[in-house]
């Protein structure tokens, strides 16, 4: 069983987006802990948002005061309401939530049958509750009811999972809009990239773009992100996905955020050196464009190239899987640019004799389109291979999703919509 904890401001955003599940009849409400009780044991918000008031009020300054919680065993895991209740009062005591009051929502609205908890963390006396080691006491406390009621282990799904987070998106599976959120919540944790094209270089190993909006509204300067899925050549395909229903983190204030720091991190460490190194010893054996591309992934380094309409190479970009760093060529140095490696290669194509490369040649020539080489295989540290590329403190980690700890942004969303649509009536 795998937990997720997220925490907000917004109390009324969790409760309606747990309460509207209700209502479609994908969820009912299984157990409520310090609640005030109804005679027919119906709630409404208002009537589940005067038991947590007492302690909204009391509080002294603790922001995300809301706690979103989801348990979430195996899909295979048959596991029955009265567990369910009783594995939620067992999780919620030993986290030190137990006299809160709290609300169980079981969730049937996908194959993986679950359950959300939502309750507040600070007590009656307005003091936040301790959330020290939370994640590590949370992970603790999942393998302990694993063995109390019999679950699959969650550590025998770790390779699956990470399989599904960092996967190639395909547009012709349908949900693409999880696909590409998958990726796009967590690669930030793993990769440094300081640019909107070295981050579009990153994105196309997984077929995915992302693309700056910037306009007026209403007379008001807007900035925003779109994601796009792209097909097996690199272009666009289906329509636009906004940043703001993956979450902050996928926005362009935190990109433009880890932009900065990974200027920094890249002012600070070897990793440039490093890569030069590696190219210059490949360019002194490799002959042609395909040759240098195969033996730089052959030491840990996606190559990405970019073409105009007429073939020629405008932007290249290496992705180093050694430092987890992606580099913009120029920004390696000049002997690195797009220019001369276009120059380098550019007699040299016409010795390519077989039809593989050359079909491969014909799909990186459309404008702005990206192409690169296979995904390169350190990509396996995500499914356990090559552990010796990869933290090995479990807690230095980023969440996988979308069934581990890390803040949730549905319920968020959920209460960002129903603000529009509250606004949209007032007009």
């Amino acid at each position: 069983m795998i937990a997720k904890i997220g925490r907000s401001s917004k109390l009324y955003g969790a409760l309606a987006y747990n309460h509207l599940k209700v209502e479609q009849g994908n969820a009912k409400i299984l157990f409520t802990n310090n609640m005030i009780e109804t005679p027919d044991n119906k709630y409404t918000i208002p009537k589940l948002i005067e038991s947590f008031e007492p302690y909204l009020a009391a509080n002294r300054n603790t922001e995300k005061h809301t706690l979103h919680i989801s348990l979430n065993p195996d899909p295979n895991d048959r596991v029955s309401d009265t567990d369910f209740v009783k594995m939620a009062e067992d999780y919620m005591n030993e986290m030190g939530y137990g006299k809160q009051p709290y609300i169980v929502f079981k969730h049937t609205d996908i194959d993986r049958t679950h359950i959300h908890i939502v309750s507040v963390g600070v007590d009656e006396y307005g003091k936040k509750i301790s959330d020290k080691f939370e994640k590590k006491r949370s992970m603790e406390i999942c393998r302990k009811l694993e063995r109390s009621y019999n679950l699959l282990p969650a550590t025998q799904r770790k390779e699956s999972e990470n399989k599904l987070i960092f996967s190639l998106v395909d547009y012709q599976a349908g949900n693409s809009k999880n696909q590409i959120a998958s990726v796009i919540r967590n690669i930030a944790d793993y990769y440094s990239f300081k640019t909107l094209g070295e981050y579009n270089a990153l994105l196309s190993l997984f077929n995915i773009n992302a693309e700056k909006i910037e306009g007026e509204l209403h007379g008001k300067p807007q900035r925003g992100l779109v994601y796009f899925a792209l097909d097996k050549n690199k272009q666009k395909i289906g329509n636009p996905i906004k940043a703001s229903i993956m979450g902050k983190m996928a926005g362009l204030n935190a990109l433009e955020s880890h932009f900065l720091k990974s200027k920094e991190f890249g002012l600070n460490s070897s990793n440039k050196s490093d890569i030069k190194a590696i190219i210059d010893d490949v360019l002194k054996s490799s002959n042609n464009e395909r040759a240098f591309i195969e033996k730089v992934k052959s030491k840990g380094i996606n190559t990405v190239i970019r073409r105009n309409e007429t073939g020629r190479i405008y932007g290249i970009t290496f992705i180093d899987h050694n430092s987890r760093t992606v580099w913009n060529g120029s920004s390696l140095g000049k002997r690195y640019s797009a220019n001369i490696f276009n120059d380098l290669w550019k007699n040299q194509q016409t010795h390519r004799k077989t039809s593989d490369l050359k079909q491969q040649e014909s799909q990186s020539v459309p404008t702005d389109k990206f192409f690169s080489a296979e995904i390169h295989s350190l990509f396996g540290f995500l499914s356990g291979e090559n552990n010796n590329n990869i933290y090995n403190d479990e807690n230095s980690l980023p969440g996988f999703l979308p069934m581990v700890q890390g803040e949730d942004h549905e319920d968020e969303i959920f209460a960002q919509q129903m603000m529009k649509r509250k606004k949209r009536r007032k007009r």
